[in-house]
């Protein structure tokens, strides 16, 4: 194995957030505090964010304020939804890991190094896209609280004080907000990255097998029919790591697909209609990009995944499989059979992690715009 090969460097920034958030409690060792800590945050964060948003749905003085209240309420509340699921299924994590491990250690030669090298690039990529969605959202956000006429929160919410007529109260609830949609920015980082930075090595490992696949035979240094039974069985990884990374993000990525729809559609609304200030117009924009963007890398490499899981059974006939054994013959026959299933990424059951969902969702938050222009009209 190359000593560069390693897949779990990848996630390094999202271990870190796990810990800012108060999951990865198996890897502390004050576990006690560490645990009042984690608790601390899924009460007045997990919970208390989006509570102390929704008490305040549909009763501010202005529409844009509702709608702003109300597209960072649904947000918030499906990141408050995925970050538990998440964090009660988080032992697969490591599983994960453990099977990542062992892909790696099969990792050699020219061609299957130049896809790992691809691979960071396209890492990089995704690490690139999500700041570019986070930062804009929380810039925008706090300018059009800064640049508002009179005294006011960065996000319409109510809280058991009255920040109002204190000052002190009132810098208590801002910076409340600012600690609160910051976690909550961290939450949605590790909800939506993660599955996309997996999708994205499962992927390039299945492009690995594939080269792998289509050497098997040629190069006379070790037994065919070895270099095949290993194949399968880095065949066998693949699947089991697909499954359980399926599993993992399945739910979250149901309710992640009913939060963009209906957060693009009020956010479209209300740069077009509603908005008035500059401010609130940018941040309505990007918002709606953003929420948009946020699916798009998940489902390009849940797509990307499903296209060379249905291309291994063509490498397994590109191997040099016609001087080989009868033995040797039979178990390809068997693995191109079982290779045939098709390998889908499904959320909740109901929805393909494809392209095609992507743009399913954003044509459905369409519909809902057009019930809106009628409403309105």
């Amino acid at each position: 194995m190359d000593t560069h090969i390693n897949s779990l460097s990848y996630f390094r920034s999202h271990w870190t957030v796990w810990k800012i958030l108060g999951i990865a409690y198996k890897q502390i060792y004050w576990r006690k505090l560490y645990l009042l800590y984690s608790l601390s945050l899924i009460l007045f964060v997990t919970i208390g964010y989006p509570l102390h948003l929704g008490s305040s749905v549909f009763q501010n003085d202005n529409l844009p304020d509702d709608l702003k209240n109300l597209t960072v309420f649904t947000t918030c509340l499906a990141c408050s939804f995925k970050i538990i699921l998440y964090a009660y299924n988080f032992d697969k994590v490591q599983q994960m890991e453990q099977l990542l491990k062992k892909l790696d250690s099969r990792v050699s030669g020219t061609e299957e190094t130049l896809i790992y090298n691809q691979l960071k690039i396209q890492l990089r990529n995704i690490l690139f896209i999500f700041i570019s969605i986070y930062f804009p959202i929380g810039v925008f956000g706090e300018m059009s609280f800064i640049f508002q006429d009179k005294r006011g929160l960065m996000y319409p919410a109510r809280f058991p004080f009255d920040w109002r007529s204190s000052t002190r109260n009132y810098y208590i609830a801002h910076i409340y907000q600012i600690v609160g949609i910051s976690l909550q920015l961290m939450q949605n980082y590790v909800n939506d990255c993660y599955p996309a930075v997996m999708l994205c090595i499962i992927s390039a490992h299945t492009k690995m097998l594939y080269k792998r696949f289509e050497h098997i035979g040629s190069e006379g240094t070790e037994d065919s029919e070895t270099q095949l039974e290993a194949c399968i069985t880095d065949h066998k990884r693949l699947l089991q790591l697909f499954k359980t990374m399926e599993s993992f993000m399945s739910l979250p990525m149901l309710i992640q697909f009913a939060s963009t729809a209906l957060n693009f559609c009020i956010g479209i609304a209300s740069f077009l209609f509603f908005a008035t200030e500059p401010m609130d117009r940018s941040y309505f924009l990007f918002y709606s990009m953003g929420v948009a963007l946020e699916i798009f890398p998940i489902c390009y490499y849940g797509t990307d995944t499903e296209l060379w899981f249905g291309k291994i059974h063509y490498a397994a006939f590109s191997c040099n499989w016609t001087t080989q054994s009868r033995s040797f013959k039979k178990k390809l026959m068997l693995f191109v059979e079982c290779s045939l299933k098709q390998n889908t990424a499904m959320a909740g059951g109901m929805l393909r992690i494809h392209v095609a969902t992507f743009f399913s969702t954003l044509k459905f938050a369409y519909s809902l715009f057009t019930i809106l222009l009628r409403m309105q009209k």
